[in-house]
């Protein structure tokens, strides 16, 4: 998948399941304030991730992942293994 496809597909898959405009979805926006996400929340958006792209993402690494462009980054570099 091309990480213009894979962008765009992450980001449907977000704006779908929180019911938000994908417009609303910029590579700088923090994750958490764009999707509203509570702690309950945040593991269905791990969950979804994880399901969706076949990838696993640890607690650990949540930290890291702030801004959608540090997700895509994530995912990218997981599928690409």
């Amino acid at each position: 998948m091309e990480n213009q496809e894979l962008i765009a597909h992450i980001n449907e898959v977000l704006a779908d399941e929180f019911e938000i405009e994908v417009s609303d979805i910029t590579p700088d926006a923090n994750i958490k304030e764009t999707l509203q996400l509570d702690s309950l929340s945040l593991v269905d958006m791990v969950a979804l991730i994880e399901n969706e792209f076949c990838v696993k993402i640890q607690n650990s690494e949540l930290p890291t992942i702030q801004s959608f462009a540090d997700l895509y980054a994530f995912i990218g570099a997981r599928m690409s293994k």
